[in-house]
């Protein structure tokens, strides 16, 4: 896991350009603490920063290649699950190694065959490499998009990076909001390409993109498609269990501390279960981790999203798999410190607007990374089993429009943009937006001949999860973690697992009239049986009303700035009738409201973004 970032120039000679590339490097260096490093040819040129996992002495990039036509650098985000087996391949092939890296696994892997390197890899990777023989850049990402990769096209080729900050400390970019930029911003469609910033894209998950003289060429190398499921129901339980069993295996592989976040839930506890049985083997105890807020076990109360607290099934999963736990408990104080709410935005370079659900998985993730390195995580289950409350809803799973909007959520529907200046909401026209990219978000999905309509319609619901909704909560996690230096691995976007499940039947993902039911039966030989019938919780968000008391007395502090650029995206009325509510009973979407201008407010002081609002 690491940073990578990069500068194309055709017209250009980019060693006389050092110094801005360090500048570009340099920004990446919370996702690699452990090495840096840059390789500069007239044209091509990269850096990376790198976070050690594998082949801790070994594993140094850009790592490059010499052949008699010229020199194949490569700079690699990620991890590679496979790669001892390619290993393997390659040398039969021929190849001889220098390292134990798997990078450099991936490295040769494209000497030998070319860009169709991608279809060998399993795994969460985002990498570039510059092939001087054809002065060529080839930037992939993985099937999913675990890994971030944004590029942004120049007059004479291009400049990428891991993240927009890398882009953004090269002159040639421009720091550019539009208003097509905040159209996605606040909503929840998860367009593909997106990035908040004028110009920039994301390189598509299971897309290549080639850049030579001849322009910006990407290709899609992976996408879901329509498959006849012909397994039985039992079959199918156990392939899922064959599957799950040999993926975490496989992500278990470190050369540094490994942990598994446990927040309780089936997911994380079915992960959990897996691990701890597979380092039991190899006589090591499993460490996991949650997080929790001071005293809301004891002053839980259900809402429209939560029923149960985490932390009595957290104690008693820890407790079956004899796990080294650590329950990491905050307060209003720490999630309402503004010194991490900058963190947090730093981290993701936009202000997302999702309060302590973002700071709170900051603070975990810092607290985590004293220890250990890598953490597995139960995220994108939900996604790949149907295990989110609207799946199973039938107004939202009806509705013409993305199911998480049709839900009662108080990160979506027009609730949540009450906080918006009258004017810009006008001119962003949200609801169009949202419908045109539904539209485009279901025509993409393949459907097989002869499907009954609730088939039909599932198909298409579970397409928009692992398209659209996944990805933003695997950024928000990627940028998270690795804020840190911490490697967070994600087993259920194993694409064989993703493949699989998504061409079952709904019929059979609900067989036994509960969400998620493969996944269910496939893991209870390793979970407590109140665990394995727990109804979906989603991450946890605090219910301390003093967090609402410290939101609303920042908002007071930005109300006293009479011209700030705030007020052009926030509606300073909304904002004054917001801070005087009493913050016991204030609303879940008040709160987001304030959440959002909080974080507009710190992003517009980071950043200095040029706004074009017309």
């Amino acid at each position: 896991m690491c940073g990578i970032t990069g500068w194309v120039a055709f017209d250009s000679d980019l060693t006389q350009e050092q110094q801005i590339l360090e500048a570009m490097t340099e920004t990446m260096a919370c996702r690699g603490p452990d090495g840096r490093g840059t390789f500069v040819h007239t044209h091509g040129a990269l850096g990376h920063r790198r976070l050690a996992i594998i082949d801790l002495p070994g594993g140094a990039q850009p790592m490059g290649v010499r052949t008699p036509a010229g020199e194949v650098g490569l700079v690699y985000s990620g991890e590679t699950y496979n790669f001892r087996e390619l290993r393997t391949e390659l040398t039969g092939l021929g190849h001889t190694f220098d390292t134990d890296s798997d990078t450099e696994v991936v490295l040769r892997g494209y000497l030998q065959w070319g860009t169709s390197v991608v279809d060998h890899l399993n795994g969460m990777y985002a990498f570039a490499i510059w092939d001087q023989r054809t002065e060529t850049l080839v930037m992939v990402r993985d099937r999913m998009g675990i890994k971030p990769f944004y590029y942004y096209p120049t007059r004479d080729g291009v400049l990428f990076g891991s993240e927009p900050k890398a882009i953004l400390a090269n002159p040639l970019a421009r720091r550019a909001v539009d208003l097509d930029g905040l159209r996605e911003l606040f909503t929840l469609t998860k367009a593909p390409g997106w990035s908040l910033w004028k110009d920039m894209r994301e390189v598509l998950p299971g897309t290549l993109i080639t850049v030579d003289r001849n322009g910006i060429h990407p290709r899609t190398y992976w996408r879901l498609n329509a498959v006849e499921h012909t397994d039985s129901r039992d079959d199918t339980v156990a392939k899922v269990r064959e599957l799950l069993t040999d993926i975490v295996d496989r992500q278990l592989i470190a050369d540094v501390p490994r942990c598994v976040l446990l927040s309780g839930g089936l997911d994380s506890s079915a992960i959990t279960g897996l691990a701890a049985a597979r380092l039991a083997q190899q006589g090591e105890q499993l460490r996991t981790f949650s997080v929790d807020y001071a005293d809301q076990e004891e002053n839980f109360v259900p809402d429209e999203m939560r029923d149960t607290p985490d932390s009595p099934f957290v104690r008693e999963v820890a407790a079956l798999v004899r796990s080294a736990h650590e329950n990491v408990v905050l307060n209003p104080a720490q999630l309402s410190d503004l010194s991490v709410r900058r963190a947090v935005i730093a981290a993701r370079d936009i202000p997302a607007g999702l309060g302590d659900m973002d700071t709170s998985l900051y603070l975990l993730f810092k607290a985590i990374r004293a220890q250990s390195t890598v953490a597995l995580s139960g995220e994108s289950a939900d996604e790949v089993f149907g295990g989110y409350r609207w799946f199973h809803d039938e107004v939202a799973v009806k509705a013409d429009t993305f199911p998480w909007m049709a839900f009662s959520n108080p990160l979506a529907g027009e609730s949540s943009l009450q906080v918006l200046n009258p004017r810009l909401r006008e001119r962003l026209d949200i609801e169009t937006y949202i419908g045109d990219q539904y539209l485009t978000a279901v025509a993409e999905v393949e459907h097989l001949d002869g499907e009954s309509e609730i088939e039909h319609r599932m198909r298409t619901v579970c397409h928009l999860h692992l398209t659209r909704f996944v990805r933003a909560l695997l950024d928000r996690k990627d940028r998270a973690s690795m804020a840190v230096g911490l490697e967070v691995r994600v087993p259920f976007c194993d694409h064989r697992l993703v493949e699989y499940v998504y061409n079952t039947p709904w019929s059979m993902k609900t067989f036994d009239g509960r969400e998620k039911s493969l996944l269910r039966h496939a893991t209870k030989h390793v979970l407590p049986h109140s665990v394995a019938q727990r109804v979906k919780s989603p991450y946890p968000s605090t219910q301390d009303p003093g967090y609402a008391a410290n939101l609303q007395q920042l908002a007071k502090e930005l109300l006293t700035e009479r011209d700030s650029a705030l007020f052009d995206l926030v509606d300073r009325a909304w904002l004054e009738g917001a801070v005087i509510q009493d913050p016991a009973t204030l609303e879940s979407h008040t709160r987001v409201g304030l959440d959002r201008a909080i974080d507009l407010h710190t992003w517009l002081d980071m950043y200095s973004p040029e706004l074009q609002l017309d």
